[in-house]
């Protein structure tokens, strides 16, 4: 009996064991804890749905290919550029307006206080034209000039065609200041072709000296008045092949004197012409004659004369050769070289010469439609 106690007292009852296996679930379900059903699914639900989303995009991509509603976007774009468009009118508009307050505009300051119209730059005309435009822009810039220089005249002093050929023969190489300086006292002593023809040359070119080429334009004065004098009876001839066969006379002499003693229209290629329908573009010719044969074939023959006296007026003026005013241009607009010379107005009026500029003009004895525009006569040579 003592042996079979002491055997249930070693062996473990039933509830032992079942109580040891249910403490050793609970230990492994601590350490390793197993996902509950509830817990299962939201992560299956995730990991479709990440296989789901290319499908759907690739989906969507196809629909959108499909669909053909794309006015929407074309009216958008529309829409930002007249957006855009608005807002570069409005930056513009501000620039303008810090302009006129004195800003500084690519690198030159604009006065302040001043509109900014006048500050603004000229808009060039294109370098290649159509010839009916280069027609219109010379023909423009004609008239232009002609509102500028209503009493536009010959520069030279004169009483009669053969005061003007001689002094047009001494106005080469000099300025027609320096002539009619000059001519007063040469026509006092030889006042007619026959009295200049017999002169002694060394008497004339004494009174020729200030002129320049003295004694060039002495031998050339007395030949033409001697031609002028066996040939024509003393007078002077109205037609321009007989002008050119005397001494010291040109196509540019001969229109002068046709144009200006005769009434018959010419155009005067002198070194202001050459140079002003060079810059404006008219031709491109280097000739005289071929020059003259260019830009007379732009204008009407009856205003070869005008147009002549109107650019010479303004490259003696304000187209100068070394420092245009193109800041007082009245054709500015027009004028393809706009830039070249001073463009700040007040600058550019300190550079205008004659009446433009409050200074004397090239005549002694100007015309009353010169004098009545404000033009002063020129001093005599004494005062020069």
């Amino acid at each position: 009996m003592a042996a079979a106690e002491q055997a249930k007292e070693a062996a473990p009852s039933k509830k032992a064991v079942s109580a040891k296996k249910a403490a050793s679930v609970e230990e492994a379900g601590s350490a390793e804890k197993v996902p509950s059903a509830k817990e299962v699914a939201p992560a299956k639900n995730a990991a479709s749905a990440k296989k789901a989303a290319p499908v759907k995009k690739a989906a969507a991509k196809k629909a959108a290919k499909k669909s053909p509603v794309k006015k929407p976007a074309v009216k958008a774009t529309a829409a930002t550029k007249a957006a855009t468009k608005t807002a570069t009118k409005a930056a513009t508009k501000k620039t303008a307006v810090k302009n006129a307050a004195g800003k500084k505009v690519a690198g030159k300051k604009v006065a302040a206080g001043k509109p900014a119209a006048e500050n603004a730059p000229v808009v060039k005309p294109p370098r290649h034209e159509s010839p009916t435009a280069l027609v219109r822009r010379a023909r423009r810039i004609n008239r232009e000039l002609g509102e500028v220089y209503p009493y536009a005249h010959p520069e030279l002093d004169f009483e009669n065609p053969f005061q003007l050929l001689v002094a047009t023969v001494l106005s080469a190489q000099t300025t027609d200041l320096r002539v009619n300086q000059t001519t007063p006292a040469l026509f006092a002593k030889y006042p007619t072709p026959e009295d200049l023809a017999v002169a002694n040359p060394e008497e004339v070119e004494e009174i020729l000296r200030p002129c320049g080429f003295f004694r060039a334009k002495t031998r050339s004065v007395i030949g033409l008045s001697a031609a002028l004098t066996e040939q024509f009876g003393g007078e002077v001839p109205g037609r321009l092949e007989d002008l050119v066969k005397l001494p010291g006379v040109g196509r540019k002499t001969a229109f002068v004197v046709l144009g200006n003693a005769f009434g018959q229209p010419g155009i005067t290629v002198d070194t202001h012409f050459q140079r002003l329908v060079r810059r404006w573009q008219w031709t491109e010719e280097t000739d005289p004659d071929k020059i003259e044969a260019a830009v007379g074939a732009l204008f009407p023959k009856s205003e070869w004369t005008d147009l002549s006296h109107h650019v010479i007026w303004h490259g003696r003026r304000i187209c100068h050769a070394r420092k245009p005013a193109c800041g007082a241009c009245p054709i500015a607009p027009l004028c393809p070289a706009y830039g070249e010379g001073e463009t700040d107005p007040d600058k550019a009026k300190k550079l205008l010469k004659y009446e433009k500029g409050g200074f004397p003009g090239q005549r002694l004895k100007p015309p009353q439609s010169y004098l009545d525009a404000g033009g002063k006569p020129a001093p005599p040579l004494a005062a020069g």
